[in-house]
């Protein structure tokens, strides 16, 4: 039995349904009448599996995954190139299905030596109470005890001629022919491991020449015997890539053990979940508040027949505050060679939440951003946390800063004892899930540095730290906003090429406040919000590390008498609050508007640490909009001013002629941003653009300093991480970055 999904309409066991697939529902279903008082409403299995399996390879991005070597790796599957695909579902017996698409697919094959096999030989082998047991038996085995090698045939040598080496398996338990033992003298460890062994290559092998057979390239292994067990996925795995001589490879998925369960829920019509259009699954760490959709004062989703996103979360929230606990010992992946294992791990993870899975929730849609020059390459993160030295270094990163923000956190909700338990308890749960990650980096998926930030934030969120640094956004909005005036006058009295380059300079001064940068936080104890920004103004000397102003500044002003169109429409993805966003963004987009470019400001849907929110921005807007004529133009014709804003300055109201300034939200919480999930506004506001401005560490360096656009892309930051600096544009701390790709 699959599958259990309550009737939420039920309020007592009396009424209660739930679907059930596999055998088990129909052998148990008067069981479960009798002593339960529930009824099983039974869905095919195949069906179950197939459309299990669809849902997961369509909806998650980082579930199917190869594992060699102990070395997993996460492949990107291309929806449009889905099917055909061979799911090999291993329980008790194994099934072989070809799947050609949604609710298209025929069992081929199959083999009644599967998980069940394993199970009950080993059972009467080693006396093993559970599965789970025998598995752990396996990681301290030798099979080479047991197993006849070639070696062992051949006199220690390879029979190359065929391409078999010395260590390969002749024969399975073929040793326990001409050795004079009885059962009690092998270990039970070998002969688990053996056994393991043997049925995992005979599965890998029928597999593969099925797949051949159709001429398919995708195998899918699922089904409870994997159990995410390391050794078991490299021997099918190496298993496939000897019969095909390496021109198949063997994938796996993360859920594998949930795939009937997942299949009777996505058959649940009474939720209409059969009617929903799948895009993909928003991955997040801990439980959170969720995206909540539409525009800044917009509707939350509505009618679940338009399309959704999933979101995956991996702490679930109870009715007390409590941290998670590392959810296994150092030294569980099971790693090891195939031709002579070796260290295969200790302990074997064998409760549920070691599974790695979390919670699926609705979200409103996250699109991929439509201006990425290639959707299925982009890759957001450009620290590389594969690297164990990068990662280490990331973690004592984030670990260092835990203690100020949790002060930050807790001073946000007044420093209360329940927001300071809160604060506690955040700490512990963010200590543990990075605990966690070290000890398995891909234990949630692929890991980058932007899922990091991600999981800080969302973490904050699970504790119900709503805004850390409220407070200090409206301080630094309000210091940045009582010195625009004076800024804009200095600006206005410039030549045009003398304030292009003063409005960038403006840009890379203002983006060294930062909360979440050490060094940043450090340079708040030297002098106020102003007398920062001006240092750091002062301080701007070109050539910049990368520079590419000349390159801008020809395609903004041309050269000569030749005078470049404006562009069309310019997206603004703005980084912090205060003297960031205020002192350096928005004169930048004043200027952009006073050239005939609509401009558009991106920023986040949810706060992360002091970056400006959608929700933020109309009102600082509107306060600077107080200041100038052509800011307060553009914000009437982009609906971000109403009257009574504006009551100083109605004489020149309704100039329909001025390029519209709007602000959409990006669809994240967190201080990067990956353009593979974005707000459906953010979206369609791309439609129209031909400039990108992408502004900070977080958006331009952290990710997306390697991504290509198809249109004009500008991407400015200070960097404030020496470390960083060094790894990605061989510079120091304070190095300024302003890299300039023109669509041509």
């Amino acid at each position: 039995m699959d599958a259990r999904i309550w009737n939420p309409d039920a309020p007592t066991n009396e009424n209660a349904v739930i679907k059930a697939t596999g055998g088990g529902a129909y052998k148990f279903a008067d069981l479960f009448k009798e002593r339960l008082g529930v009824s099983l409403d039974k869905e095919d299995e195949m069906n179950c599996l197939v459309s299990g399996a669809n849902f997961l390879l369509k909806a998650i991005r980082h579930e199917a995954f190869t594992h060699m070597e102990g070395h997993k790796e996460f492949v990107q599957i291309d929806q449009n190139e889905l099917f055909p695909y061979l799911l090999v579902n291993i329980g008790s017996g194994v099934s072989m299905i070809k799947v050609d698409g949604d609710g298209k697919f025929q069992r081929i094959s199959g083999t009644n030596v599967g998980g069940g096999t394993y199970w009950g030989l080993g059972r009467l082998l080693t006396k093993c109470k559970s599965f789970d047991e025998l598995l752990e038996l396996s990681q301290l085995g030798d099979n080479r005890t047991i197993d006849m090698l070639v070696g062992d045939i051949y006199g220690g040598m390879d029979y190359s001629k065929i391409g078999l080496s010395a260590s390969t398996i002749a024969s399975s338990f073929g040793k326990a022919i001409s050795e004079n033992k009885e059962l009690e003298d092998y270990s039970p460890e070998d002969i688990s491991l053996s056994l393991l062994r043997m049925i995992s290559y005979n599965i890998g092998q029928i597999s593969y020449l099925n797949a051949l057979r159709f001429g398919l390239k995708r195998i899918f292994f699922g089904g409870f015997f994997i159990r995410g067990h390391a050794y078991t996925m490299d021997t099918i795995s190496f298993a496939v890539q000897f019969w095909s001589k390496g021109d198949a490879q063997a994938m796996f998925l993360r859920h594998e053990g949930f795939l009937g369960a997942l299949g009777a829920f996505m058959s649940y019509e009474k939720h209409g979940l059969d009617d929903l259009m799948v895009h993909h699954l928003v991955e997040r760490f801990p439980m959170g508040a969720p995206y909540t959709g539409g525009k800044i004062h917009g509707p939350p989703l509505g009618d679940l027949n338009e399309k959704i996103s999933w979101m995956e979360k991996f702490v679930r929230k109870g009715t007390e505050i409590t941290a998670p606990v590392p959810m296994a010992p150092p030294g569980t992946t099971g790693l090891g060679g195939f031709e002579v294992p070796s260290s295969k791990g200790g302990t074997l993870r064998s409760d549920a939440s070691a599974l790695n899975i979390g919670v699926l929730h609705l979200v409103p849609t996250l699109e991929v951003f439509p201006l990425l020059a290639d959707p299925k390459t982009y890759e957001p993160n450009t620290i590389d946390l594969s690297d164990h030295g990068e990662l280490e270094y990331w973690f004592t990163v984030l670990s260092e800063h835990l203690p100020d923000l949790v002060d930050k956190a807790v001073a946000s909700e007044g420093g209360t004892d329940d927001a300071k338990r809160r604060g506690d308890a955040f700490a512990r749960a963010f200590s543990a899930h990075l605990a966690r990650l070290m000890e398995e980096p891909a234990a949630y998926g692929k890991l980058g540095l932007a899922n990091l930030l991600e999981l800080r934030e969302e973490c904050l969120r699970e504790f119900q730290f709503v805004d850390a640094y409220r407070s200090i956004k409206q301080r630094e909005n309000e210091a940045s906003l009582a010195v625009l005036a004076d800024l804009l006058m200095e600006l206005d009295s410039m030549t045009e090429e003398t304030r292009l380059l003063t409005l960038i300079e403006g840009v890379l001064a203002a983006n060294i406040f930062d909360w979440g940068s050490r060094a940043c936080v450090d340079l708040y104890h030297k002098g106020t919000i102003i007398e920062i920004y001006r240092m750091s103004r002062n301080k701007m000397q070109r050539p910049w590390r990368v520079d590419d102003f000349d390159v801008f500044k020809e395609r903004m002003l041309g050269s000569g008498d030749k005078k470049p169109r404006p562009h069309k429409r310019a997206l603004l993805f703005v980084d912090n609050s205060g003297a960031d966003v205020i002192l350096g963004m928005l004169p930048l987009a004043r200027e952009l508007l006073r050239r005939g470019t609509e401009v558009v400001l991106v920023a986040n849907s949810l706060p992360a640490l002091n970056d400006v929110t959608a929700m933020e921005l109309p009102e600082i807007v509107a306060e600077a909009a107080k200041h100038c004529d052509i800011l307060r133009r553009a914000a009437e014709a982009g609906g971000l001013l109403v009257d009574a804003m504006v009551s100083t300055l109605d004489d020149s109201k309704g100039n329909s002629s001025s390029v519209p300034l709007m602000v959409v939200e990006n669809g994240c919480g967190s201080p990067c941003i990956d353009l593979r999930q974005v707000s459906s506004e953010l979206a369609a506001a791309a439609k129209e653009a031909d400039l990108i401005i992408l502004e900070g560490m977080g958006r331009a360096l952290h990710t997306n300093f390697n991504a290509r656009f198809k249109c004009d892309a500008l991407k400015l930051a200070m960097v404030k991480n020496q470390r960083l600096a060094e790894k990605l544009i061989k510079g120091n701390i304070y190095s300024c970055v302003c890299r300039y790709e023109p669509l041509s």
